[in-house]
């Protein structure tokens, strides 16, 4: 029989595109939503519920003529916020066993739990960091990495215990289709808009959100069970993703990229004039304590047990621009 694949925060950028990806193959899905979403995946069946209220998700698992269900769990919070929110917790933690439980009462044939490489300890910098097995949220930095590790644990636990379970841990994602606010999606925003002025020394990993889709999918029937996958792509340097914005658009050249330590000073001041604004703040404490770890991800893994591939981030860049000017956001 055909699978039934289920996503939940199916409205979200990455769930959207896993969304658009199983539809066009011709799969069914069910595409789990918050009350009152204005952006709704299409092709779908779509059902309200928070995850945080069990009762609320469980007509999203019945119905199913005893056809396997395959759960993809992307709903949560990420946040780079420096304040405790008791929210993220709750959708993070609480969210992600409400989840599993319903798995195993359901049966679920398999459940991929979409975690984070914020999960994962930082090594010493010039060291590659790769798939652990045990996760404490003791050992990582942030209340978003902190929860995401809790509820991987969870995860983990559950999988030892017979559930078809795997984990993917992507890193910072990019790419089209966007409708909220990532944190590069903004980034790209801002400097087509001409707000932004200057950077900042440092880098992270960035992926496509169409690549971390298709590893997930592929997930859903290759990974193994209990198996933790990373869908990194490379390190970039913030001044080398502004430097492929100004060849692809031609807007202006960033000249000015300010040190870390004088950035940390402004963080707060930047997260007041971002909250004011009701926008996605670039720089908070978090943010910038990410941009100066290490984020050297190895995605090794997921390539040869998966088939995982990355494309070029200038490609990604391009669609993302076209994306937003379809959109009428630039």
């Amino acid at each position: 029989m055909e699978n039934i694949y289920l996503i939940t925060g199916a409205a979200g950028h990455l769930g959207s595109v896993i969304t658009r990806q199983l539809v066009n193959s011709g799969k069914e899905v069910r595409g789990l939503i918050v009350p009152n979403e204005k952006n709704p995946p299409e092709g779908a069946q779509i059902y309200v519920g928070d995850i945080c209220d069990k009762e609320s998700v469980r007509p999203f698992f019945e119905n199913t003529d005893g056809r396997p269900l395959v759960v993809i769990h992307c709903a949560g919070i990420v946040s780079i916020a420096t304040k405790y929110n008791q929210a993220i917790y709750d959708v993070n933690v609480t969210g992600t066993k409400n989840i599993v439980d319903l798995c195993r009462e359901y049966g679920a044939s398999k459940l991929v739990y979409v975690s984070t490489v914020h999960a994962i300890p930082e090594l010493p910098h010039g060291a590659t960091i790769t798939e652990i097995t045990e996760f404490d949220p003791g050992r990582v930095v942030g209340l978003y990495a902190k929860t995401k590790a809790e509820a991987t644990a969870y995860v983990l636990d559950a999988a030892k215990s017979g559930l078809n379970a795997s984990v993917v841990h992507p890193s910072g994602i990019a790419g089209p289709y966007d409708k909220g606010c990532g944190h590069l999606t903004t980034l790209v925003i801002d400097y087509c808009k001409r707000r932004l002025t200057s950077g900042v020394i440092g880098g992270y990993d960035f992926v496509d959100v169409r690549d971390v889709a298709s590893g997930i999918i592929s997930a859903c029937a290759r990974g193994a069970r209990g198996a933790c996958y990373i869908l990194s792509n490379k390190y970039f340097q913030i001044k080398e993703i502004l430097s492929m914005l100004y060849n692809v658009t031609g807007v202006r050249k960033i000249r000015s990229f300010l040190p870390i330590w004088f950035v940390k000073l402004i963080a707060p001041l930047a997260e007041l004039y971002y909250k004011i604004l009701k926008q996605t703040p670039l720089f908070t404490a978090y943010s910038i304590y990410t941009l100066a770890s290490n984020a050297q991800f190895s995605h090794q893994k997921a390539t040869a047990e998966l088939g995982y591939t990355t494309r070029d981030m200038k490609e990604t860049l391009i669609d993302t621009i076209n994306w937003l000017k379809k959109e009428k956001r630039i």
